[in-house]
């Protein structure tokens, strides 16, 4: 079998043994790296290895095998997203766990600042983030533009991962780069539950941002109303 740069159809690598990772053939994939244990660390196009196209399609044997002949855990890719990025966005609670097993860096950020409990917050993945808080991620870690993963769960208005963040000492009243909080953001996607819990929580409904704006402006119908009432108690 050539393992050179062939890319075939529908391929998403221009490495077989990657494309072999990605789609799940695990015997194939075996064979190849126990005949050619180079292959098990190869990068291609994107900078990515076997495990990182693995960890995409959520393959947990073949993640399992890569790691336990030793593959580097924490390897960037093109982007810098490392394969708990990667797992942690898809959604791959398995593989997470295999990874933070064998020494994968919680708060490693990629290219945009953002560690893999950003993503685990922005899309709702409630036991990845509960693996990876409890492991040590840091619930305030700030990307590029100052947003933490409170800011992205309260964007989504995410409640039992706002809930979670916030158990884990998540601070409410962190400002972006626009200068808002996590509340401003729930308040103008007008994520009414959210809202409700950061305030309860702390949130402070008279932070002004950039646009001079404070949660309690930015809030739409009633919000506002409801979270003063809840303020004055």
């Amino acid at each position: 079998m050539r393992l050179h740069a062939v890319v075939m159809e529908g391929s998403v690598s221009n490495l077989e043994i990657c494309n072999l990772a990605y789609t799940g053939k695990f015997e194939q994939l075996k064979k190849c790296i126990l005949s050619d244990k180079t292959l098990a660390t190869k990068t291609d196009q994107d900078h990515r290895t076997a495990l990182h196209w693995a960890c995409s399609a959520g393959h947990a044997n073949i993640a399992q095998f890569l790691l336990d002949i030793g593959v580097e855990v924490n390897l960037k890719d093109d982007a810098s997203w490392t394969p708990l990025h990667i797992a942690a966005s898809a959604g791959r609670e398995e593989i997470v766990r295999s990874l933070i097993s064998k020494g994968a860096q919680l708060n490693s950020v990629n290219q945009n600042g953002c560690t893999p409990l950003h993503y685990a917050a922005s899309k709702d993945r409630y036991e990845i983030a509960l693996l990876l808080l409890e492991n040590g991620a840091d619930p305030n870690a700030t990307d590029k533009l100052a947003s933490t993963p409170l800011h992205r769960a309260s964007a989504k208005g995410n409640y039992h991962l706002i809930q979670l963040l916030l158990k884990q000492s998540a601070s409410t009243n962190i400002q972006d780069s626009e200068g808002n909080t996590p509340l401003h953001l729930a308040c103008d996607e007008e994520r009414v539950e959210a809202a409700k819990l950061l305030v309860e929580h702390g949130a402070s409904i008279y932070i002004e941002n950039k646009e001079e704006k404070t949660p309690l402006q930015v809030a739409k119908g009633g919000l506002g109303t409801l979270l003063k009432r809840i303020v004055e108690g």
